[in-house]
Formats: structure tokens, sequence, C-alpha cells
């Protein structure tokens, strides 16, 4: 991977990383409302208990990714950024523009069953 390749995954990166910012606080502003802002009946308290289930789910995702992103960031300028774990064959470029936090290849995602 060349320098420049890496300075573009950087980058992405970066933006990924500010992108789950902003939804994990807006999720969180969802999941905790201000005061007098909450449901105000039964059917739209357990619409609202409905909703913040799923909003949990989604906070929970979106923080493991922000925290594969930031992992990805800190281990780019190694050398093994973009090598598969497994194989230690170079990811394709694509698969990293798609998702740069990758640590393995397609074929031995499958492989390993992940």
């Amino acid at each position: 991977m060349t320098l420049q390749e890496k300075q573009a995954f950087k980058k992405t990166i970066e933006e990924q990383i500010e992108a789950l910012s902003v939804e994990l606080a807006q999720i969180e502003k969802a999941l905790y409302p201000e005061r007098g802002e909450g449901p105000s009946d039964k059917v739209a308290h357990l619409n609202f208990k409905l909703d913040q289930s799923i909003q949990i789910q989604r906070h929970r995702e979106a923080t493991k990714r922000l925290n594969r992103l930031k992992e990805a960031y800190r281990r780019i300028d190694r050398p093994d950024y973009g090598l598969c774990r497994e194989c230690e064959e170079p990811i394709p470029l694509e698969r990293l523009k798609l998702m740069p936090e990758s640590l393995y290849c397609v074929d031995c995602m499958n492989e390993l069953g992940l």
C-alpha cells in the first residue's frame, strides 16, 4: 500500500469517526429525552420503550464500530495495516474503502466464520 493510499484511508477513517460520533450523540439524545419531553400516555410510553430498545442496539453497534475505527487509525502507519491477519495477503483496496477497519480478507472471514 502506498503512502498516498494510507493517507486517503486515514482521512476516510477520520471522517467515519466524526460521523459515528455525531450519530452516537443523536442516539444518546433520543435515549434520554429532556425532562418533560417524554411520552405523555401509556401507548406513547410503550412506543417510546420499543424505540428505545432499538436505539440501544444501534448505540451498541455504532460504539463497537467506532472502537474498531479508532484501532484502525492507530494501526494505519504500521506495515501490517491492510494485510489479512490470517493469510497475511493484502486486503483488497475496495474492501478497505468500504470498511477501513477490516482485519481479514473476505476469503479468510468466510473460512473463520466471521
